[in-house]
């Protein structure tokens, strides 16, 4: 990465909180050289004002637009809105993806990454000078910085593939850091060490009190578990190891029997023993608002990063779900949602479906997007995370739901960015219980896989008795696959989950995937990398309206699944190599 330009705005532009009591009394650290240096790290407040300094970094404005251009555009579930006008937009919806495009840019990640980085080599120095930062606060300390740097890395790969993997911090001008990439296992298998020494000093959910926002704006236990439950699956996916897909069920499960034990504690959480509601899950009609529109205070939250409207605004979900800079009137964000929302399709849970839901019974239908159901659409209005209000749309059987003008009005964005809550990671466990059962035969497993589908579709239905999922109807392990991906869009939907999603679903079902070394020491030429899954491509085309044989030709192997490096990296770090199907000044076309 170009380090140059990291190290120059780790201090300089890192805002603060004067300590983790409070959100919103920010202060800009001082620029680093070696006459601060000496006189920093000597006090507890030090180590607090880098610690926050490092989740305020992840709140950058490039930070969030790439986890949602990262997560989400490539997939079938949005696009770009017909009359905006981005070229780098353009060239990856059309899968030209130029080593120029400015959304290859990972700096925002490695910035986090440093931050954290140094926190990591500094903060031992205070425990022997100030004896109120004893050796449990470092503990603690540590505990959040090695979760949040292997979050920033997981992003990475999952992007990148092959990237650089540093522990070391740059503070000085003089510093240069010139890594090769490393292989995805390598780089995975640090994350997971990490975070399985973070899991032992976290914060356990609801250490700080009922309604503080620390309970989902700091890492915890909970979150680590759900990091790892992550991590492990995708590394099963890649290299297919049932240890990696049971790792993945059990940190999964550890989580959510947290979240419901949290969930039984509280006074308006529900009673363990109901029946139709076991994990505590926000009912139907306010999930949407309670989840998303009131930040921090639902029952299923585990990580969010923090905007609270005045200090700091999400501006990036601003501008691609509601509306971007210089736009007057009823406007748009610069991504749509995609016709696999202006109908329903029975076949929606199935490699055959056309449309994302399968019932009109489904509030989340109504309630994801403005004007769903008119069938004469091809984009639509993204809602989630952009109306405010706690106004439901009650499933219909005919007409359209809420126009995008009507309620469109969220005067400042505070709106908080969810990294992981729980029926993400309930679905998660089912996503690796599948892969878990030994055949079509195991109903044990899938069984178990299925009742958390279930669940979280039975909390978004409006008669549960009419259009609840059956177990019968989804028969073996590839029907139970395709369940879990499907209710996976409908329930994460804009959440910059999608797009890795799909990648996971491809790679279970690819063979030759060497996730120990990188795209160009299998093959510098980038011509025997494994084909992707056709099903995978066959759902990502969905969106297309016309163009889509293109886009199927381009994505030829497992490459074209990352983006390639940015020419700037490159440039400046010449033991970077591009991955192999892209060339520096064409488009994606093999070299």
């Amino acid at each position: 990465m170009n380090i140059q330009n990291i190290i120059k705005t780790t201090f300089a532009a890192t805002l603060a909180m004067t300590s983790l009591a409070s959100c919103n009394d920010f202060l800009t650290i001082t620029p680093s050289d070696k006459t601060v240096l000496e006189d920093y790290w000597k006090k507890e407040a030090d180590v607090d004002e880098m610690v926050t300094g490092a989740y305020k970094s992840m709140i950058a404005e490039g930070l969030i637009e790439r986890l949602i251009v990262w997560g989400e555009y490539r997939s079938d579930e949005v696009e770009k809105q017909q009359t905006y006008v981005n070229n780098d937009l353009e060239n990856i919806n059309a899968v030209n993806l130029l080593p120029g495009n400015g959304y290859n840019s990972w700096d925002a990640l490695y910035k986090v990454i440093n931050n954290c980085n140094i926190v990591l080599n500094h903060a031992p120095e205070v425990v022997n000078i100030d004896p109120d930062f004893t050796e449990g606060d470092l503990a603690v300390v540590r505990s959040q910085m090695l979760a949040l740097r292997s979050l920033c890395y997981f992003y990475l790969v999952r992007t990148f593939r092959d990237v650089p993997y540093s522990t070391e911090s740059f503070e000085h001008d003089d510093q240069t850091l010139t890594l090769p990439q490393s292989a995805p296992a390598d780089v995975l298998t640090h994350c997971i060490d990490d975070l399985r020494e973070a899991e032992k000093n976290a914060y356990r959910t609801g250490t700080f009190g009922s309604g503080n926002w620390k309970n989902t704006g700091i890492i915890t236990r909970d979150a680590i578990q759900a990091m790892l439950a992550d991590i492990y699956l995708w590394r099963a996916s890649m290299t297919h190891s049932q240890a990696d897909y049971q790792a993945a069920s059990d940190y999964a499960a550890k989580c959510i029997a947290s979240r419901v034990s949290s969930n039984n504690t509280e006074s308006d959480g529900p009673a363990t023993a109901d029946t139709d509601n076991p994990y505590g899950l926000e009912t139907a009609g306010n999930a949407l608002y309670q989840i998303f529109g009131l930040g921090n205070d639902s029952r299923e939250s585990i990580l969010e990063l923090q905007f609270d409207g005045d200090n700091n605004s999400n501006s990036a979900v601003c501008n691609y779900y509601y509306k971007f800079s210089g736009q007057t009137g009823n406007a748009h964000g610069r991504f749509m949602a995609t016709q696999l929302y202006n109908s329903i399709d029975a076949n929606a849970n199935t490699e055959n479906g056309q449309k994302m839901f399968a019932t009109l019974d489904d509030y989340r239908f109504w309630n994801n997007i403005y004007n769903a159901n008119n069938s004469d659409e091809t984009q639509f209005d993204i809602r989630k995370m952009v109306d405010n209000s706690n106004t439901v749309v009650m499933p219909q059987t005919a007409g359209t739901g809420l126009s995008s003008s009507s309620l469109r009005s969220p005067s400042q964005f505070r709106q908080n960015w969810i990294i992981y809550r729980l029926t993400d990671v309930m679905l998660m466990k089912a996503e690796a219980d599948v892969q878990l059962a030994s055949g079509d035969d195991d109903k044990t497993t899938l069984r178990r896989a299925f009742d958390l589908v279930k669940a979280v579709n039975n909390r978004s239905l409006k008669s549960q008795s009419a259009d609840s999922l059956d177990f019968s109807d989804f028969s073996g392990r590839d029907a139970m696959e395709q369940l879990v991906l499907a209710e996976r869009g409908r329930e994460l939907s804009f959440e910059g989950k999608r797009w890795y999603d799909l990648v996971r679903y491809c790679y279970r079902h690819m063979s030759g995937v060497d996730a120990t070394r990188t795209l160009y020491d299998i093959d510098p030429a980038g011509a025997s990398y494994p084909k992707l899954y056709d099903k995978m491509l066959k759902l990502i085309l969905r969106k297309f309206t016309n163009g889509g044989d293109a886009v199927s030709y381009k994505m030829k192997n497992e490459a074209y699944l990352y983006f390639p490096i940015s020419q700037t990296e490159t440039k400046v770090n010449n033991l970077l190599h591009q991955n192999p199907v892209y060339v520096e000044d064409k488009s994606a076309t093999k070299q």
